[in-house]
């Protein structure tokens, strides 16, 4: 690429400025187009990957090859002077209800048919007291949606590959599973009702009084998913460290059709748990 120097660019810059019309008052801080350079395709640095059965049909395998795409995606993101510290990752995939349902049944509850119920994945606080709070605002909120509460499950971590720094600022991990009248009817309503139960009661724990603090600006409360469709496992991990971290994610039982996979890479912002695979539902 050839290089420019500063005073062309300033020079450039001017003449940008001076040939404008008097209204416009800002101008580009890009330089324009030039070897490989495209001011164009001047855009973030995410990692992303798809994949998919074109068929619709569910398996394990779908998920071990988005981790496998997930793993060869960390050039795309950050590392900081700490080398086990990275921007976060993560995978959503469509629920695996077989695994759900037996899961929940050992912990005392059954589970309705798929597609009749929803899963909520939350980052809770660590303090005890604050995090059966939390609890107890996300049920009195899902319930004013009309959401019926099935359950709870400690989502399984294995934090051993995470460096301190990361695990100092680690959330619980916790699925709610919730069902209404009617979901089975017409799922899409389903999803709106719980695309408002989500607003509603991140606003409500966002908004409590908690000792004169908020949980907005902390990683310590998120709504990392909340769908009968698809399931988020995301954190703030480097791209490998997702399949490390997440136990249900190396059951055989852990099937889908799809799976997106992120690999974040920080510009403006510092890396956090909530930042982390910014999408929260898929259609599938």
């Amino acid at each position: 690429m050839e290089r420019i120097s500063s005073e062309e660019l300033q020079g450039h810059s001017a003449d940008v400025v001076s040939s404008a019309p008097a209204a416009a008052t800002t101008a580009t801080a890009l330089p324009p187009a030039q070897g490989m350079f495209d001011p164009d395709e001047n855009r973030d640095s995410c990692g992303v990957g798809f994949v998919a059965d074109i068929k619709g049909r569910k398996s394990h395998q779908i998920v071990k090859d988005a981790l496998y795409v997930l793993e060869n995606l960390e050039h795309r993101g950050a590392v900081g002077a700490d080398p086990l510290m990275g921007d976060g990752a993560g995978i959503l995939v469509q629920i695996p209800h077989q695994f759900f349902a037996e899961e929940c049944a050992k912990l005392g509850f059954t589970l309705p048919e798929a597609g009749r119920y929803a899963i909520g994945q939350f980052f809770l606080p660590r303090d005890a007291g604050e995090r059966e709070r939390a609890i107890e605002i996300i049920e009195r909120s899902v319930a004013t949606e009309g959401l019926s509460v099935l359950g709870w499950r400690d989502v399984p971590v294995d934090n051993s590959k995470l460096s301190e720094g990361v695990k100092a600022t680690e959330p619980v991990q916790k699925q709610i599973f919730v069902t209404c009248a009617g979901a089975a009817a017409d799922q899409e309503a389903f999803e709106r009702r719980l695309y408002i139960a989500r607003k509603l009661l991140s606003g409500d724990v966002y908004e409590a009084d908690w000792n004169g603090a908020t949980k907005r600006d902390l990683d310590s409360f998120y709504v990392v998913s909340f769908s009968s469709r698809t399931v988020v496992y995301k954190g703030m991990f480097l791209s490998y460290q997702v399949a490390a971290y997440y136990r249900d994610l190396h059951d055989e039982r852990f099937v889908s059709a799809l799976a997106l996979v992120h690999q974040r890479f920080s510009t403006n912002t510092f890396p956090s748990w909530k930042l982390a695979h910014p999408y929260r539902i898929g259609r599938a």
